[in-house]
C-alpha cells in the first residue's frame, strides 16, 4: 500500500460522509456477529459481508470473470487501491499478506488483523524463513490468502515489477495448495481511484467516495499455475505478472 498516513481533508463532501456512515453502521451491526463466529472458527461470513458491503457502499460494483479457487489457494494480484481489499476479500473471504507497519494503523490495521492478515517485514531478509512459515500456515488454514507482489499500490495505468521474495513461501508448493493470478480491473477509472504516494489513504478514500454514482470493477480469476511448470519463485512471479498484464491491457506489458 502507498502510505501509512491517514490524514483527512479539511472538508468532507456530504456524499462521502453518507457513505462512511453506511460503512460505520454495517460495522456496528456485523462486528458482534463476526466476533461470536470467530469463537468457533478461524474466519467468518459476517466479516466477509462487511467487506463486501463496504466496497458496495464506496461505489464499487463487482463483475467476476473466471472461476476462483475457494480453499487452500494463494491469489497473486495487482494492487491499485485500498478498494482492492474490500472487493477481493468481500468476494472470496481471503486474508492478505500485509506490511508489518500496517498493523498499528487506526481502524484499517485493526480490521486487517480481524481478517487474519499475515504481517511481514519485506525488508528483513534475515527473517525470510519465518515469514515463509507464517504464509504456509495461513494457507493451510483453508482461508484464501492474497499477495500483492508489487509491494505497493500502482497508478492504475501500469504494473510495477513483481517482487518474488514472498512467493518463495510456496516453492515448492505445499500439497493441496494452488496458486491463482487475479487481475483487478477498474477500467477507465483506474487512474481516478488509484491510491499513490501523492495522497494519504484518508484523502483518497473520501475523494473516491465523493464520486457521483457507482463504477464497475472486474475481477479476472485467471488459470491456476501448474506446479510442475513453475518450480521457482521468479518464474511464478513473471508468469503471474504476464497473465495479469494480458487481462488488464491485452498484452504482457
Amino acid at each position: 500500500m502507498a502510505s501509512p498516513s491517514i490524514v483527512k481533508p479539511d472538508r468532507v463532501h456530504p456524499r462521502a460522509a453518507f457513505r462512511v456512515a453506511l460503512i460505520a453502521l454495517a460495522l456496528v451491526i456485523l462486528l458482534p456477529l463476526h466476533l461470536i463466529v470467530r469463537l468457533f472458527t478461524h474466519w467468518s461470513s459476517p466479516g466477509r459481508w462487511f467487506l463486501a458491503f463496504s466496497g458496495w457502499a464506496a461505489g464499487a460494483r463487482v463483475v467476476v470473470k473466471g472461476e476462483p479457487i475457494k480453499r487452500h489457494v494463494l491469489y497473486i494480484a495487482n494492487h491499485v487501491s485500498w478498494l482492492d481489499i474490500l472487493i477481493l476479500s468481500g468476494h472470496t473471504g481471503c486474508a492478505f499478506v500485509a506490511k508489518a507497519d500496517m498493523a498499528p494503523w487506526p481502524v484499517l490495521g485493526w480490521l486487517a488483523t480481524l481478517n487474519n492478515s499475515v504481517y511481514v517485514q519485506r525488508e528483513n531478509r534475515l527473517d525470510a524463513h519465518g515469514q515463509a512459515t507464517q504464509i504456509r500456515a495461513a494457507l493451510e488454514s483453508r482461508q484464501p490468502l492474497t499477495l500483492f507482489p508489487e509491494g505497493t499500490t500502482a497508478n492504475g495505468l501500469e504494473l510495477l515489477p513483481f517482487r518474488s521474495s514472498l512467493v518463495a513461501a510456496v516453492v515448492p508448493a505445499p500439497d493441496g495448495i494452488s496458486i491463482q493470478p487475479v487481475a483487478i480491473d477498474y477500467g477507465p477509472l483506474a487512474r481516478e481511484v488509484a491510491w499513490t504516494e501523492a495522497e494519504s489513504v484518508g484523502v483518497n478514500a473520501l475523494r473516491v467516495m465523493a464520486r457521483v454514482g457507482s463504477f464497475p470493477v472486474t475481477l479476472h480469476f485467471l488459470k491456476p499455475l501448474d506446479h510442475e511448470d513453475f518450480g521457482d519463485r521468479k518464474a511464478i512471479a513473471a508468469h503471474s505478472r504476464a497473465e495479469i498484464a494480458a487481462a488488464l491491457f491485452g498484452d504482457a506489458d
